[in-house]
């Protein structure tokens, strides 16, 4: 009698090991580097490095879902990578704004709290998104703005880094370019600012990195982070620290990071509005992130794209730009980069 019951003890443990084997998502992620113009031509030098950055950044992220980390922290792995590259608009290869400095804006979301963390305007923060996820864990705030976010981060024991940090020789050679541009569009329009910089190359509009994760328990994560548009006035802030509009996470519908010309994205919310669309409407996440990108986005003029993925782990990475620099990995998969819609 007691050996038939370990038998029955036994196989009842190892159905229970199997069905628990069965229902661990596939871990996934998927993470962008901007979109914009990017033309083959223009990028014959950098291009290996653009992949190289890329695939470092998926696979830091992929390493932690494979260690049975969770996805926030995925994310954070990942867009660190690309905060600490010049090749990227985040952390140290941050724009320029109008006023020759740096200033900076990150988001975080937990798919499956709901909780989100987001600061905007800092000026002093090595990794935009690691002061977003101490916002998240350790303030009652969702979003926190300039010297405010820099004083709440040093009671986190963050260091802060002088402004020039985030100095670069391309990006200062941009804004030169883009403030020649503004002023000569100035002339034209009456001195009007907001009129002239509509008028800016579409590369000086965005630039953000951002990153979404699927971890073994089926949590979701999306983050977000940029140093905005170059030659930004007046503590100009755009899509990518405001939830639902450039970050989204909601377990058991999707998550979402986006990276475009802000303005549009926060008056779409388009993050939210994707999940919206898998949730209430039951579309497809490849489904979702196409309409909103290439049919309400481009309706209404605006530019840019996302990485967004789903509870199974499928993946929508539309864009109506020239390009967009992402990466994704698949469970059991190598990392796929891509540039250009065909690569």
């Amino acid at each position: 009698m007691n050996k038939l019951y370990l038998t029955f003890a036994l196989c009842l443990g190892l159905s229970a090991n199997n069905a628990l084997a069965q229902q661990q998502s596939p871990i996934t992620i998927a993470i962008h580097g901007g979109a914009g113009t990017i033309y083959a031509a223009n990028l014959t030098a950098e291009q290996q490095a653009y992949r190289d950055k890329l695939t470092e950044a998926v696979n830091r992220g992929y390493q932690v879902l494979e260690q049975e980390g969770e996805s926030v922290d995925a994310v954070k792995a990942a867009i660190n990578i690309l905060e600490n590259s010049p090749l990227f608009n985040a952390g140290v290869g941050a724009v320029y704004t109008f006023d020759g400095g740096h200033e900076l804006d990150a988001s975080i979301m937990d798919g499956k709290s709901m909780n989100a963390g987001a600061v905007a305007g800092v000026k002093h923060i090595k990794n935009p998104i690691d002061l977003a996820i101490s916002v998240m864990h350790k303030s009652p705030h969702v979003m926190l703005y300039g010297d405010g976010a820099e004083e709440f981060a040093l009671t986190q024991q963050f260091s802060l880094v002088p402004n020039n940090h985030f100095d670069t020789a391309h990006r200062y050679s941009q804004l030169l370019d883009a403030k020649a541009s503004i002023i000569e569009a100035e002339q034209v329009n009456g001195g009007d600012y907001q009129a002239s910089v509509s008028q800016l190359k579409a590369n000086y509009k965005y630039g953000t990195v951002g990153a979404v994760a699927l971890d073994k328990k089926g949590n979701l994560a999306a983050g977000t982070s940029t140093g905005g548009m170059t030659a930004k006035r007046f503590g100009r802030i755009g899509d990518s620290p405001v939830i639902g509009a450039g970050t989204y996470a909601e377990n058991g519908v999707c998550a979402v990071s986006a990276t475009g010309h802000g303005e549009y994205f926060i008056r779409y919310q388009v993050a939210g509005d994707i999940c919206a669309k898998v949730k209430y409407q039951q579309k497809t996440i490849i489904q979702a992130a196409d309409e909103v990108i290439n049919q309400t986005l481009v309706t209404a003029g605006g530019t840019g794209g996302v990485i967004a993925i789903d509870q199974q782990g499928n993946i929508a990475t539309p864009f109506n730009t020239q390009g967009m620099y992402r990466a994704t990995r698949h469970q059991g998969q190598e990392a796929k980069v891509m540039i250009w819609r065909e690569n």
